[in-house]
């Protein structure tokens, strides 16, 4: 095992993620960190799917880290996730247990893997809005004039990135980024994948059983208290949607329509990120999630114990 000191565990929504760490966990003597862009938000539990009672195994509750940590409202982005997830993975390690990071929140994953030292340079938004109006051709060009503009990194083909490109660009003109000492990770990678008609079929059936639990509830309460109903929005999908519906925008039937097809959308666009991850030479191990969780927690650990 000496050979990894982080187990990964991701996949699209409804997977089966989380329930197949925590069995991973109670084998391996592991604590989870959470790769979850939204599970960071306190009472924003039916919403964000984070199932707590499933981190109870064999009588215990396994240790996980990077969830409710952060009031509704408030923002959380990569530069912060990386330094919560060292802060967790020094902790965890410590204390003689194994590390594993568990979500679907691939850009969060990638960051740690590829060791972006730039999702530390904040966002210039008055910077943005004035390129957005710009073409992909013309900031093709702007790139093109900038001299210390590394271009074969850039992703040409996606205007977001062009003109986040652009935007560090900019900030590097005035400022220097600090080198950060961070341990070295070692991890084995595991990706849960469904049949497209499996994962939609889970979708669907787990939205149902988040309306009976709740949902609309969770976020009436949260507008009660006074989130503004802008940043659930920023939130997407449940929270989005609901608002729409609590506005009287859409009727009962359309939520549900809407939103199920937004969040099949949504698996399917974890999925395309799983692979461009893959193309940057992340190699990540598939499993059939629809396979017994059993056989799976056995698998893993088999490879992670063997090295």
């Amino acid at each position: 095992m000496a050979q990894h000191n982080l187990i990964i565990i991701l996949g699209a929504t409804a997977s089966g993620k989380t329930k197949l760490a925590v069995s991973v966990a109670d084998a391996l003597n592991g604590e989870i960190i959470s790769a979850d862009s939204r599970q960071v938000f306190k009472r924003m539990d039916i919403g964000t799917g984070k199932d707590l009672h499933e981190y109870e195994i064999n009588g215990k509750i396994i240790p996980h880290h990077l969830i409710d940590i952060l009031e509704p409202g408030e923002r959380y982005h990569v530069d912060a996730f990386k330094n919560d997830f060292y802060k967790a993975f020094e902790s965890i390690t410590a204390k003689q247990k194994l590390p594993i990071l568990c979500g679907g929140t691939g850009m969060y994953i990638h960051s740690l893997l590829q060791n972006q030292t730039f999702t530390a340079i904040p966002v210039n938004q008055e910077l943005r809005n004035r390129l957005d109006v710009l073409s992909k051709e013309e900031l093709i060009l702007k790139i093109q004039l900038e001299k210390n503009q590394n271009r074969d990194a850039i992703d040409l083909s996606s205007k977001k990135r062009l003109i986040r490109a652009l935007e560090i660009a900019d900030y590097l003109k005035d400022h220097e980024l600090e080198t950060v000492e961070r341990p070295e990770i070692k991890p084995i990678i595991f990706g849960l994948k469904n049949e497209v008609s499996i994962t939609r079929a889970k979708i669907l059936a787990r939205l149902e059983e988040r309306f009976q639990a709740g949902l609309i509830e969770e976020v009436a309460q949260l507008i009660k208290e006074g989130i503004r109903k802008e940043m659930l929005v920023f939130y997407g999908l449940e929270y989005k949607f609901i608002v729409h519906y609590l506005d009287g925008l859409l009727t009962f039937e359309e939520l549900k329509l809407r939103l199920g097809t937004a969040i099949c959308q949504y698996a399917k666009r974890q999925n395309t990120f799983f692979r461009k991850m893959e193309k940057d030479n992340v190699e990540i191990i598939w499993l059939d999630a629809s396979a017994p969780a059993s056989g799976l927690k056995q698998l893993i650990t088999e490879k992670v114990l063997l090295g």
